[in-house]
């Protein structure tokens, strides 16, 4: 059979399985099938292709009925017991990932090579770039997409989106930096480069305020390439008066002129962005 045809069928498999009532013994299998292929970073539920990034809904779809068809079991993992679901990676230092103790990658997820996994949690579907840093307490949502080199900081809170299938989850691209406790939801994309500081919330519906030119420009969803951004606020009308609301601010560009790292360090302090 060709891999077309093999892709083919398992498509349909599970596209069929996601209407039934009940799923065949060839529809189970081909969700294990599906989840494996992620767990080994064959397939991704996200791609970006030459129009954007495009959601494989079936792979979406693949990961909701692994919950349905999964057990509740108890799982080991060195002096540690759980009663879950979805197992846990397993590591045998052949990967070329560093996972210190604690560090959690649920099944379904792919960490590639040369990235750092301080104690946090990956969870199923999500992919982690080459080289990046998923440092301590920081949380990975199900299907997001991690680019390469990305140094995500120290309690960054990561949503993913499996529902509304067709949706893609949240996109940080290559080279990002995502300052301390910042939090990233709703299918929130954050582009190459771009710097977050400390404490950035985004959501599908905050303004994001690009105030580097004399005229403000509100963005929601985007955070553009190589632009630094930093917590604000943004007035609004009550019926009870005006208050200050949550927004994000872009206020300046990394430079491409020097290597990523330096250029890095000098528009934290040039902007005095905390991280």
């Amino acid at each position: 059979m060709s891999s077309i045809a093999e892709k083919t069928n398992i498509v349909e498999k599970i596209e069929a399985a996601f209407e039934a009532a009940n799923l065949d013994q060839g529809q189970v299998q081909a969700v294990n099938e599906a989840i494996n292929l992620l767990d080994a970073g064959k397939k991704r539920i996200c791609e970006k292709g030459p129009n954007g990034w495009h959601t494989h809904q079936w792979l979406k779809k693949a990961v909701l009925l692994y919950f349905k068809i999964q057990k509740l079991e108890l799982m080991e993992s060195g002096h540690f017991t759980f009663y879950d679901k979805v197992p846990i990676k397993k590591w045998n230092g052949t990967e070329g990932v560093r996972v210190a103790p604690n560090a959690i990658a649920r099944k379904g997820s792919f960490i590639e090579p040369g990235c750092v996994l301080m104690p946090s949690f990956v969870n199923i579907g999500a992919r982690v770039g080459a080289g990046s840093l998923v440092d301590t307490w920081v949380t990975v949502g199900s299907c997001a997409q991690i680019g390469e080199n990305v140094h995500i900081a120290g309690g960054v809170g990561i949503g993913g989106v499996l529902e509304p299938i067709q949706n893609n989850p949240v996109i940080i691209e290559d080279n990002a930096f995502i300052g301390s406790r910042c939090i990233i939801v709703e299918g929130v994309y954050v582009g190459e480069g771009a710097v977050l500081g400390a404490g950035v919330v985004l959501t599908s519906s905050t303004k994001i305020m690009d105030v580097r030119e004399a005229t403000v420009k509100v963005l929601r969803g985007t955070i553009p390439a190589n632009g630094v951004v930093i917590p604000g606020t943004t007035m609004k009308t009550f019926p009870a008066g005006e208050f200050g609301v949550p927004c994000a601010l872009i206020i300046g560009t990394r430079t491409e002129s020097t290597d990523k790292k330096t250029s890095l360090t000098a528009v934290l302090r040039k902007f005095d962005v905390s991280v």
